[in-house]
């Protein structure tokens, strides 16, 4: 219970902090983190003949590009440009030392009981509302057991434990709305101008998004599992109309804010 109300009081202190001195929300949008999952020895998920690793990289430095060439007033900063491992915490770390205004997390999905199951996902801080969804985060999650001191650095969370969700899932409240707008965003341009196959948003408990204090999201930008889907990702073009959709997601949330001032 203690747990619970010292983790209810941080989420307050988060929400309170986005709002100046005069008490006029600062809506302008000048740093982003985009994150690309996974790296070194975590290969993440896998397909016939690709890993995840390598094509979240690529989406992440093409959706970069395409915003620094773009909205040059926006910085963005990388969790990592090459093959490296930062740890889950790491990742948090850069958003939160570089006070970012938004964190992109992407990622590649793979359903492993059936081949046929494509398309994209983007998912906000929050409870698990399904077992698949569930399943996605311990998959996510499960990289903590490759880092060093994880118990200290997740105190004590267990990615397969059904409990552990419940009480970090309160960390990201503060900021929930504004995440859910830009998931809803970048779902809202996978299917009507990416032209993916579109799961929708939905709600996960992923330990990258609850380190961060400040809207996040983690993309699944399609299932390796799914021969077609895999290749797509694969190729250099649908990247870059992947990352285009990320990015036009990104500048509609970006004016929908700043709009506010």
């Amino acid at each position: 219970m203690k747990n619970v109300l010292l983790i209810g009081i941080f989420a307050l202190s988060l929400l309170f902090a986005s709002f100046n001195h005069t008490g006029v929300k600062d809506y302008r949008i000048r740093k982003v983190v985009i994150d690309a999952g996974h790296g070194g020895k975590d290969q993440g998920t896998s397909g016939q003949f690709s890993l995840e690793k390598d094509i979240a990289l690529s989406i992440a430095l093409e959706t970069g590009k395409i915003i620094n060439e773009y909205l040059p007033d926006v910085e963005v900063i990388y969790t990592r440009k090459d093959d490296s491992f930062p740890t889950l915490y790491e990742r948090a770390d850069v958003a939160n030392n570089n006070h970012a205004d938004l964190f992109i997390s992407i990622h590649c999905n793979s359903a492993p009981y059936s081949e046929k199951v494509h398309g994209t996902e983007t998912y906000i801080m929050g409870l698990h509302m399904s077992n698949e969804n569930f399943e996605v985060a311990k998959r996510e999650n499960s990289v903590i057991s490759l880092e060093q001191n994880s118990d200290e650095h997740y105190e004590g969370f267990d990615p397969k434990s059904p409990e552990s969700y419940i009480l970090f899932s309160l960390y990201q409240n503060a900021y929930q709305q504004n995440s859910l707008e830009l998931a809803q965003n970048v779902e809202d341009q996978f299917k009507n101008r990416v032209g993916r196959r579109s799961r929708g948003v939905k709600s996960a408990g992923f330990l990258v998004l609850w380190k961060t204090s400040m809207p996040s999201v983690l993309i699944e930008t399609g299932f390796l599992s799914n021969a077609k889907e895999e290749k797509d990702l694969n190729d250099k073009l649908q990247q870059t109309y992947i990352a285009s959709g990320i990015f036009r997601a990104f500048r509609d949330y970006k004016n929908q804010l700043e709009s506010k001032n």
